[in-house]
């Protein structure tokens, strides 16, 4: 399977990541690859690092695909995000790495996913390497969108930009039916749940829990008819997505943190013994890197749902507004919800729910405590009597 068929419904996108693989003269140091959230720009940007490492193009068979693709190329240094931001100290390291000629491949690439959460440091660092960039160094960035608050102007400037967009619904659900094996009702249903984001339709497929934790948070707009109800409900929303990020958590501290305890010889005895005291540090470093994943996860759970109340609020505004004339859903499957929520609210009271929505998200982004703002949004929910 070529690399190309791994990035869904973007054909303008891949026509042009192919042109520049092929032709030099199209080639430069720098992408930015951006679009909302579930577009694939990090499964663009990592087929397009194959492809430029593969002797043709990108067939998806050879060993500089398959090392590509699994993570594991030598000419291909990736920054993952786990915690709230990417700090300097990790970039520098990538950028002195980026600096060297490549060993096996074609290319140095450096893919950084999710750019938006560089600190303003690793910004300043990532700019200077774009400034004076090594001869076969590719740098390929991934963001929401370009604005100043995701990508500085300045790292904007010196980068081509490839806009992607929101995949279609059927595009989605044809990829989890062919390369997932999913019940092709099941994907069409996901498909559109997920408004055309892979990933979480992906998700919602193959696990219930997910399609019962959709189903609480959209439950709630129609249940907000008193205080009591409006409290209640954000006690809900946040300890489900604190349960989503412990669990998610768990499973991946305790791998990590024995892991290292084996590499600094803990529980060892004898000459062991020094070197495991000496590894204390680590462990505490370990422990912070950790707590700031776990934090991010949690966050990212919160701000799926709020994203899910918005898409809500959002049909219902259009429901409001359509004269009752048939119209596309974020929400297909929670039409009746919708058209409950226009009676009571009508279009001015649906705008005004969607901005508490947007409120809350940037009162999260700013480090309010998720209690407080989930609890003040909920209030404003809070449906007329």
């Amino acid at each position: 399977m070529s690399v190309w068929e791994r990035v869904t419904g973007q054909p303008a996108v891949v026509a042009e990541l192919q042109a520049a693989v092929a032709d030099p003269t199209a080639m430069t140091h720098a992408w930015l690859f951006t679009g909302p959230p579930g577009s694939g720009r990090s499964v663009a940007a990592r087929a397009f690092a194959a492809a430029l490492q593969c002797p043709d193009g990108g067939d998806g068979t050879c060993h500089a695909c398959r090392t590509v693709l699994a993570g594991t190329h030598a000419d291909v240094q990736t920054i993952v995000p786990e915690g709230l931001s990417i700090g300097v100290a990790e970039v520098r390291e990538l950028v002195r790495i980026a600096g060297r000629a490549p060993s096996q491949g074609r290319w140095q690439v450096v893919l950084v996913e999710d750019a938006d959460r560089m600190t303003e440091q690793a910004s300043n660092t990532v700019l200077k390497m774009l400034e004076e960039p090594p001869a076969r160094t590719v740098f390929l960035l991934c963001a929401p969108s370009l604005h100043p608050d995701d990508v500085p102007v300045t790292i904007r400037s010196r980068c081509r930009v490839v806009g992607l967009r929101q995949p279609p619904v059927d595009a989605v659900a044809d990829v989890l039916v062919q390369r997932d094996g999913v019940d092709p009702a099941l994907a069409a249903w996901s498909a559109a749940a997920a408004g055309g984001h892979v990933g979480r339709a992906r998700h919602l497929a193959r696990d219930e829990d997910a399609r019962l934790a959709r189903k609480a948070v959209l439950d709630v707009p129609v249940s907000l008819v008193s205080l009591a109800a409006c409290l209640n409900a954000a006690d809900d929303l946040v300890g489900a997505a604190k349960e989503e990020s412990d669990k998610a958590s768990a499973e991946l501290d305790g791998a990590e943190t024995e892991a290292v305890k084996q590499s600094l010889g803990v529980g060892a005895r004898g000459p062991g013994v020094a070197a495991a005291s000496r590894g204390a540090g680590q462990l505490k470093e370990l422990e912070k890197r950790q707590k700031s994943r776990a934090t991010r996860l949690g966050r990212d759970s919160l701000d799926r749902a709020l994203v899910d109340l918005a898409a809500l609020y959002r049909d219902a505004l259009v429901v409001a507004t359509s004269g009752g004339g048939d119209v596309t859903l974020a929400h297909p499957d929670r039409r009746a919800d919708a058209e409950e929520l226009a009676r009571r609210i009508g279009p001015e009271g649906a705008l005004r729910r969607i901005d508490a929505v947007l409120e809350c998200r940037t009162a999260l982004e700013q480090n309010v405590k998720p209690q407080i703002a989930v609890e003040a949004l909920t209030v404003a929910l809070r449906l007329p009597s």
